[in-house]
């Protein structure tokens, strides 16, 4: 699965300045909204907590990815960023967190969900390519390096 069919330059943002999971999140949130029409920035931070709930989508070393099913929506969303300091995320290691790779896609698409999911571990599991992301000095390079 191509990682550009679903993430744009202007969804990838390189040392954001946050200090908490919360914040992340809305974060992600603000982003999402202006990309998604059809629902407010607080719906779609809404349904990233409420993921957040039932488990941590921090998968260890320092990767969180948070997802969620949204039901206004028709088009899958994703949204890379990484973060000046890393920040307690509850990753499953108990390591701070400082990549972030949200995807966000239509509550009717579950397969398509769940291999967008797996294409991004896959290319986040590959040590070059998340030694690329985390020396990136700016968005362009960020983006650049989650899609070569």
């Amino acid at each position: 699965m191509d990682i550009q069919s679903f993430l744009s330059k202007d969804c990838t943002e390189c040392a954001v300045s946050v200090s908490s999971k919360k914040r992340i999140i809305e974060h992600i949130g603000q982003i999402a909204a202006q990309h998604i029409s059809e629902m407010t920035e607080q719906e779609i931070t809404a349904a990233l907590l409420n993921r957040e709930r039932l488990g941590s989508t921090g998968i260890g070393n320092g990767i969180a990815l948070p997802h969620g099913r949204l039901a206004n929506t028709t088009k899958a969303l994703a949204i890379l960023i990484t973060t000046s300091d890393p920040i307690d995320y509850d990753a499953i290691d108990n390591q701070p967190v400082n990549v972030f790779f949200a995807l966000l896609v239509p509550e009717n698409q579950c397969n398509e969900h769940l291999k967008s999911l797996a294409a991004v571990a896959q290319k986040l599991s590959d040590k070059s390519i998340l030694k690329r992301i985390r020396t990136a000095q700016n968005s362009q390079e960020l983006y650049q390096a989650i899609t070569e």
